[in-house]
């Protein structure tokens, strides 16, 4: 077709027309967008294409209605500690491989720069149809931004000995090729695609990063609170086979397939409440398969020569690990137990006693679940984003999001930066976790930060060099700091390690109270992984 054909159906008053690979599709004009959503990118996973790699959707003829979010990935509900901060809303249907697309001017001519986002939720919740994740400010300022749906919990990420593993990772590459292949018919330039995410979402685009199977397909990626990892094998088959024997069926893919899904997610959120990231119990994540992931993500991008033109914006939130502690109550538990909690974080991390002295070294007076949180957040995300930074310097950009929420006790949590990000500050659902009244200059300062990155590269500071300057997004005007955490970050990569204590070396807490603070750390911090 012409590009006077594409811009004829682009025109049409009753909704802009385009036609994707599969078929025409009919959207909407929302505030100055034209606004796509539920576009399958892959067939429905259902049938014999459960627990399968995608396939692409059947062709269809005439125009598909383009107005509303399609439906979600099955998962189950966050609990209510957590649902009072985060929203999460749950569309049925089996066609549930499908994006949403916000452009500023649906025609092939525009090749405008494009966002594609991938949303986060411990790769076992979330989906593109959470509000703060609303494209339509990035479409405003010229970018054309895509929210993606994939495949979650046991169905995205169970390990089977009959079925090829990292199933929704394998949803998110099939989305990747599908908006290089069709988003110019909708304003968008496929030699600029920005790969984003967050927690879940961006470890996701990390591993995606460093993927053979992505050469090409990206310019340049956003990693906000997940670096590039893969999970042991043998932790998801943990979860598989923990699941398997409550269910009392064989651990194998076709089992899992006839057994009803209302019961596989209640079973699934039942043995995933030991997971997260200060228990580190077994969990779904993605695994190194030899194909789509030969190697360890991060390693690939550090030690080799994998994406090395494309560019990076990375970071991370000052208080990660309130998120993880608050909604439960388990910050005085977690101060309670003292020593045996900071033995705890030390087995997670990895860590000799020498990270826990220099913790309580540089925040004096700092409890133990200050200790804990900050230790595992750095584990976690801070130093392999440093590392990843020292490898990449002159195409890599790092913030710290610190300005802290406006509800009790959230401070800069996990998570709250996307309202910033989204300039969705002012909707309900970013309330939840901000509270009310977030400063409006924040989110003009931050979601033009990404905008600029996403068209330009430059998100409006400099590049990572040896000086270390990091943008911090607290109170007043965003500022450049030189080094912040710096000694943090010497400590784990420069002291010498020493082996974690023996637990039997470990002081131990009054049982009750133990046991009590355990099973309410299961409870609460299981629903969520990141």
């Amino acid at each position: 077709m012409t590009a006077k054909g594409w811009w004829a159906m682009a025109a049409d008053p009753a909704g802009p027309v385009v036609r994707t690979p599969h078929g025409a599709v009919r959207g909407r004009y929302e505030r100055g967008a034209a606004v796509f959503r539920g576009i399958p990118y892959a067939a429905p996973p259902v049938g014999p294409r459960r627990f399968r790699p995608p396939e692409p959707p059947e062709p269809w003829d005439g125009v598909r209605d383009a107005a509303e979010f399609g439906p979600t990935a099955p998962k189950p509900p966050y609990s209510e500690a957590f649902a009072q901060y985060l929203s999460d809303p749950s569309i049925p249907g089996d066609d549930c491989l499908n994006l949403n697309i916000w452009t500023p001017d649906p025609s092939p001519g525009a090749r405008l720069p494009v966002l594609v986002w991938l949303h986060g939720g411990a790769l076992t919740r979330g989906s593109s149809a959470v509000p703060v994740y609303d494209g339509r400010t990035f479409a405003r300022d010229g970018v054309v931004c895509v929210s993606v749906n994939y495949r979650l919990g046991v169905e995205g990420y169970g390990l089977f000995p009959d079925a090829p593993p990292n199933p929704g990772l394998r949803d998110q590459l099939a989305a990747l090729r599908w908006v290089h292949e069709a988003i110019g018919a909708f304003g968008g330039d496929p030699g600029r695609i920005t790969l984003g995410g967050q927690s879940a979402g961006a470890i996701s685009a990390g591993v995606l990063l460093a993927s053979p199977h992505t050469d090409g397909l990206i310019r340049r990626a956003v990693l906000q609170s997940g670096p590039p990892e893969v999970c042991e094998r043998d932790k998801v088959r943990r979860m598989v086979r923990r699941m398997a024997a409550r269910l009392k069926i064989p651990a194998t893919a076709a089992a899992f397939a006839a057994t009803d899904r209302e019961l596989l997610l209640r079973t699934q959120a039942e043995v995933g409440r030991l997971s997260g990231p200060v228990l580190g119990g077994p969990a779904f994540g993605v695994v190194v398969d030899g194909d789509l992931v030969p190697r360890d993500p991060l390693k690939a991008l550090i030690e080799g020569d994998t994406a090395r033109d494309v560019d990076l914006l990375m970071g991370w939130t000052r208080d990660e690990y309130l998120l993880w502690l608050v909604p439960g109550g388990l910050l005085e538990p977690i101060d309670r137990l003292g020593a045996v909690a900071v033995a705890g974080a030390m087995a997670r991390c990895h860590a000799g006693h020498e990270i826990p002295r220099g913790y309580r070294a540089l925040r004096p007076g700092a409890g133990a679940a200050e200790i804990v949180g900050q230790m595992v957040t750095d584990h976690m995300l801070r130093v392999p984003l440093h590392r990843l930074a020292d490898a990449r310097p002159a195409t890599s950009h790092l913030y710290e999001f610190a300005w802290p929420s406006l509800r009790p006790g959230l401070g800069a949590c996990h998570a709250l930066e996307l309202g910033f990000v989204f300039d969705s500050g002012d909707i309900p659902e970013s309330r939840k976790l901000a509270g009310e009244g977030a400063p409006h200059e924040l989110c003009d300062a931050m979601h033009g930060a990404w905008v600029r990155f996403v068209t330009t590269g430059d998100p409006g500071w400099e590049a990572w060099n040896p000086a270390h300057p990091v943008r911090v997004f607290g109170d007043g005007t965003p500022r450049t700091a030189y080094g912040p955490r710096d000694a943090e970050y010497a400590l784990w990569s420069t002291t010498p390690r020493t082996p974690p204590p023996r637990p039997a070396a470990v002081p131990r807490a009054p049982g009750a109270e133990l046991a009590s603070a355990m099973r309410r750390l299961r409870h609460s911090v299981g629903a969520l992984r990141r």
